[in-house]
């Protein structure tokens, strides 16, 4: 390989000049053709001295490319090989050398792609032998070299191809490294002189004091035109230059302004951050926290957020303390009274479905809908949420108003002494606003009933007692957390929510409990191919094909049921009774579904 580029006349002067060994011709002396020779070193020797060679180049060579392109140009050194392609990783992505070559790039190139980081072998037409190689550094994958051979590489050569994919991957690790290294300077750089600038601005402007009454003014106006978290946060990294934020009082993220923003944001623990906040609050002003200076938006005392400031480097000063502490009261302003109109907002819903629950004149029910904004006219559902480890006031109905409309729910709200009612248009998905109030909260202990469709305003207090049915009979079920729909029930539509749970669990088992205790022991389905036997109505052919077994192995089955149970399923009443009793195992008892 090291004779043909030596012959090629259209490389140019920066191809030759690699730091390998040539003579003075700037040829490679091993195969100069004709003309005196040097003494021929034995074939080892020689590649261990191109291969020394190489890799002082590749440590000199601060490009990724270039060094990408060295080792391809030079993996002959090792063996019979040819380099067929190289990639290097760059933001997620492969990208292939410009020297690759183009008569088998797509085949090669998808099965470097199928590999996701690993080394494999690769077929090129031709060629006996090829490799997909993984050029690793200790934190990342770099790249790949594909390799190919006219021959089946000896052990020996196959070592000396990795000792050249390994000096590649290390010295695309020292590039990367001091790439990554000169881009955070330069960042740092920026950032300083960002923030020296603004700081010399200011100064140039007004003095000390004309400072603080900048501050002061830019706060203020913040607070005048309801900019909100994101406006509070730009201004204040505008005035320090260090990263801004704003989180909610149970640390998750609302507002993030300047560099390094945690991606993901990490998930907040309940416990530190009430020790955080207890923190904070013993303390007048600012405090620091780890990298962050901390403050907590608190008006009149009940702590609503905080506002943070990241200093890893400890460069705040007066003005940033002072700077931070404007800010937090701007913002105090701004979610105080996003608060009282959130408050306003849930206490007018809650008087309109109070009335639509008691039952209300539909035309004052339709002016009243429209001035919340809230369409009426169409179907609606109704949503009962009780969550076990909250109290049901005013901020966990908050709580739930902003998960419904997270999950894209249109509602009107109220609150009840022990749940939260939700009168929504379209029906709801059977499990995101479980799911999104899990995350809210903090735990999964919730319940959730929902209605059958609601076409009239006449019709709603009915369809609130469906929601509570639904939601009561999820309760007492064994899987009492999650969402029912009133439609599920079946059989407990009919069931008043005074009954005893545990009279219908006995009645089940006076039924069902020799199949279940069967069940139990034998690790069988009898219980499970009984119910499947009745929702078929008795068809021994669509019940076979829902169980997936044979029509015999299914005579087979209820023969056993009739011989445990002692119950004859010719039987008019038996089979009632064991029909109501599966139904019952299915939906209460957590049966299969």
């Amino acid at each position: 390989m090291a004779g043909s580029r030596a012959q090629d006349p259209h490389l140019s002067c920066s191809d030759r000049e690699d730091g390998l060994p040539r003579d003075s011709a700037g040829r490679y002396p091993a195969v100069v053709p004709g003309g005196p020779q040097p003494p021929a070193p034995r074939p080892a020797e020689h590649a261990l001295h191109e291969l020394t060679a190489l890799s002082r180049v590749l440590f000199d060579t601060p490009d990724e490319g270039e060094i990408l392109r060295l080792a391809m140009e030079h993996i002959g050194a090792a063996g019979p090989y040819s380099a067929e392609a190289g990639y290097l990783k760059a933001d997620g992505d492969l990208i292939p050398s410009p020297r690759n070559g183009r008569v088998h790039a797509l085949a090669v190139d998808r099965r470097v792609r199928e590999l996701a980081g690993q080394d494999g072998p690769v077929t090129v037409p031709g060629r006996p032998w090829g490799r997909a190689l993984g050029l690793r550094g200790l934190e990342r994958l770099h790249g790949y070299l594909v390799v190919t051979s006219r021959s089946q590489p000896t052990e020996a050569e196959r070592s000396l191809l990795a000792m050249i994919v390994r000096h590649t991957a290390a010295a695309l690790s020292v590039a990367f490294a001091h790439r990554r290294h000169r881009d955070d300077a330069e960042e740092l750089h920026r950032l300083r002189e960002e923030r020296t600038c603004l700081q010399q601005q200011l100064i140039s402007v007004v003095a000390e004091l004309g400072y603080q009454r900048a501050v002061h003014t830019l706060m203020a106006d913040l607070a005048a035109s309801s900019g909100g978290e994101e406006a509070v946060t730009r201004a204040l990294y505008g005035l320090t230059g260090l990263p801004a934020l704003v989180e909610d009082r149970f640390g998750r993220l609302r507002s993030w302004t300047g560099p390094s923003r945690p991606d993901p944001y990490p998930e907040p623990d309940p416990v530190r951050q009430d020790e955080m906040l207890n923190a904070v609050a013993r303390e007048v002003g600012p405090v620091r926290m780890k990298d962050r200076l901390i403050t907590l938006v608190r008006p009149h005392g009940e702590i609503l957020g905080v506002l943070a400031l990241v200093d890893a480097r400890g460069e705040a000063d007066e003005h940033t303390v002072f700077a931070l502490e404007h800010a937090a009261t701007s913002l105090a302003l701004e979610l105080a009274h996003l608060r009282d109109l959130a408050e306003v907002e849930l206490r007018l819903h809650g008087e309109l479905v109070d009335d639509l629950l008691a039952g209300t004149d539909e035309a004052s029910a339709y002016a009243r809908s429209e001035a919340v904004g809230h369409d009426l006219h169409r179907s609606h559902y109704i949503v009962v949420v009780q969550w076990s480890n909250r109290t049901v006031d005013d901020s966990f109905a908050r709580t739930v108003g902003r998960a419904a409309s997270a999950v894209g729910m249109h509602s009107l709200l109220t609150r009840r002494s022990d749940h939260v009612v939700l009168v929504v248009s379209d029906r709801p998905h059977a499990r995101a606003l479980y799911e999104t109030l899990a995350r809210e909260t903090g735990t999964r202990s919730g319940t959730i009933g929902v209605s059958s469709s609601c076409d009239s305003l006449g019709d709603i207090p009915h369809h609130y007692q469906e929601a509570r049915r639904a939601l009561e009979v999820r309760r007492h079920s064994r899987e009492r957390y999650g969402t029912t729909f009133f439609e599920q029930l079946g059989l407990y539509r009919i069931l008043g929510p005074g009954n005893n749970f545990r009279e219908i669990e006995t009645f089940v088992h006076e039924w069902l409990g020799q199949l279940i205790e069967y069940d139990s022991r034998h690790h069988t389905s009898m219980v499970e191919t009984l119910s499947r036997y009745f929702d078929c109505g008795g068809n021994y052919d669509e019940t076979a094909e829902s169980l997936a077994i044979h029509r015999s192995t299914l005579r087979y089955r209820l023969q056993r049921i009739r011989d445990i149970s002692g119950n004859d399923l010719a039987d008019v009443e038996d089979r009632l009774n064991l029909q109501v009793a599966t139904r019952v195992w299915r939906i209460l008892l957590g049966g299969p579904d």
